[in-house]
């Protein structure tokens, strides 16, 4: 009588095996599968949000496909330390583009909407009408690429303005340090660009409209991911954070 339910037990076994195998595409795990089903729900993640750049037409708008996917996997990163305390949102600056075009991004990624499409300044020498040379010296008036972690807001020189905290040793962590914030700008404005073909500069800070400011602050304030992105070669050479990432930047 023993032999039959040996041989049930191990028909059961043998079952719940193929059915995880059939199912998730691993045999059962004690130690690996809770971290298993997180990273298949990370990518899981990542893909619709990737399918937010052809849903939302950016490359029409301008925006680069690079940017945004390099944007997404650095932002990633960025939650995975627990850096973020908000990853609905996500800000891309696309210093490809020149000065007068509308460069910097504000998506929604949870809802899937573009909330801000507007111009941003570069730092006086970083170039004129495109931005080609970034620093992190101070004194430099150059803009400073990579990852950034929105802070919190003061009223300065420049009015109510709101905190960049660089995330890249040697790239941009000299920000806090430097003054580099997200504050308003007379000069930066469809008219100006339109006369004489690029818009006012700053000392390094992205400077956005003054109509446009505050909304824009208050939307991504306190902790949520900010790219600053350019085809630079040193930056891409040096970023810890590109680095980490896979030499593809397509997102399946």
């Amino acid at each position: 009588m023993k032999k039959p339910v040996i041989k049930k037990i191990t028909q059961y076994t043998f079952a719940a095996g193929v059915f995880a195998v059939t199912t998730f595409g691993v045999l059962p795990s004690t130690g690996h599968k809770a971290n298993s089903n997180v990273i298949a729900i990370n990518k899981s993640a990542m893909s619709s949000r990737a399918m937010l750049y052809d849903n939302l037409a950016l490359d029409s708008m301008g925006l680069s496909r690079t940017a945004f996917n390099y944007a997404l996997q650095g932002m990633e990163k960025l939650e995975a330390e627990g850096k973020l305390a908000n990853t609905d949102l996500i800000t891309i600056v696309d210093f490809s583009l020149a000065s007068s075009k509308k460069r910097l991004f504000v998506i929604d990624l949870k809802n899937g909407k573009v909330l801000f499409n507007t111009l941003v300044s570069h730092g006086r020498n970083s170039g004129t009408d495109v931005a080609t040379a970034f620093s992190n010296s101070p004194e430099s008036f150059k803009s400073s690429l990579g990852f950034y972690v929105t802070g919190d807001t003061y009223r300065g020189e420049h009015g109510y303005s709101l905190r960049l905290e660089g995330q890249e040793q040697g790239i941009n962590d000299n920000a806090m340090s430097r003054g580099i914030v997200m504050h308003s700008a007379a000069y930066v404005n469809e008219k100006l660009a339109a006369l004489q073909g690029y818009i006012g500069r700053s000392l390094g800070c992205p400077a956005i409209p003054e109509k446009v400011h505050r909304k824009i602050i208050e939307m991504i304030k306190d902790g949520t991911c900010l790219f600053l992105y350019s085809p630079d070669k040193y930056y891409m050479a040096h970023s810890r954070i590109l680095e980490s990432l896979p030499a593809d930047t397509t997102i399946a």
